[in-house]
């Protein structure tokens, strides 16, 4: 099992990054960096990799709808020849709020795209000729009665470190779940809960990968949240810190009937705590939504408790299938708690 650390895409990031630079000394494996409407994660992966010297650098995510597929395969290269071969391409469909309102892009076939944009990405980077690619997504080259006609196939000039970058997937729905298990080298759940996978992933991810490749290996995943490790209550309240994102998520991420995460929580057995979140977060009513996830929720999907304690949590994401346990230290020094951490691994 590795560790990875998402990177703070608000307040100060370079700092954020000086953070990384220690943590990478400790043992930090991978990093991962957001982009969702704030500054793009390419720039910063760019920044990380010319600090940094063996930390894993992924995106999580890039939003599918942002680029054009051979744009992403572009950028994952130059950022893994930046890197020497430390580049993971995290992409994920985003929603249709992000998408549509920030990008001005319709949000289509998120399924059909994101298959189509990794067949398209491998095919770039093991550069075995010009590009072609016949989806019902994307054509290359445009055809001739939907442009100019004087597309032609071409084949990326620089040479790629590696012709297989390791792709992640974030994913939810259960037929993008069971896509990921059978395509991806990794999956990026989000408010993963251990112990209740196997309930609500467990069929999806069994389909996907009797379909997948044995060149890809084993699915490698990514899940965690909040690090602490402390004895009492001022402890067991940093919790609290996990609750506006989780209201944030469940609440906010979407309309009525379309939150990603709203149905998760529904399928982990919240149903009624769901509703409630969104129907308070969707009326302005942020804390209250926040009051309103329910302690056990909050609790499965973090490591916060007496050493003990966050050791039986790491032992269950890892019987859960999670590679990547993807750690945020709080309440103490980062350094030190992922140095003790690495050292149980």
């Amino acid at each position: 099992m590795q560790i990875s650390m998402p990177l703070t895409y608000s307040g100060d990031i370079k700092q954020a990054v000086d953070q990384v630079v220690e943590l990478e000394k400790v043992g930090l494996d991978t990093v991962w960096v957001a982009e969702l409407y704030g500054f793009d994660s390419v720039s910063l992966m760019g920044y990380i990799a010319a600090r940094t010297e063996r930390v894993q650098i992924g995106s999580a995510i890039l939003p599918l709808y942002s680029r054009t597929p051979t744009l992403i395969a572009q950028t994952a290269a130059g950022l893994d020849y930046l890197s020497n071969g430390r580049a993971i391409l995290g992409l994920g469909a985003s929603g249709p709020q992000v998408i549509e309102g920030w990008h001005g892009v319709p949000y289509t076939k998120p399924l059909a795209r994101t298959r189509e944009v990794i067949e398209i990405c491998r095919k770039v980077w093991a550069r075995q000729g010009p590009l072609t690619h016949e989806g019902s997504v994307f054509q290359l080259p445009l055809p001739p009665d939907q442009g100019t006609g004087l597309g032609k196939p071409l084949k990326i000039i620089n040479h790629p470190v590696r012709d297989r970058i390791p792709i992640f997937v974030a994913s939810l729905g259960v037929k993008n779940v069971e896509m990921t298990a059978e395509i991806a080298d990794g999956w990026l759940p989000h408010l993963f809960i251990p112990e209740k996978a196997p309930q609500v992933w467990g069929e999806a991810l069994a389909a996907g990968k009797a379909k997948r490749s044995p060149e890809l290996g084993e699915l490698q995943i990514a899940a965690g949240g909040l690090l602490a490790i402390g004895e009492g209550e001022e402890t067991k309240k940093l919790l609290d810190l996990a609750r506006p994102m989780i209201a944030l998520y469940v609440g906010g991420m979407g309309a009525k009937g379309k939150n990603f995460y709203n149905s998760v929580a529904r399928r982990y057995g919240y149903e009624e705590a769901a509703e409630r979140i969104q129907d308070l977060y969707l009326a302005g009513k942020k804390e209250e939504a926040a009051a309103a996830v329910p302690d056990e929720m909050v609790e499965l999907t973090n490591l916060v408790g007496p050493e003990s304690y966050v050791r039986e949590r790491i032992e269950a994401f890892r019987e859960a299938g999670v590679t990547h346990l993807n750690l945020i230290p709080v309440g103490g020094d980062p350094v030190a708690l992922l140095e003790k951490v690495k050292n149980w691994l």
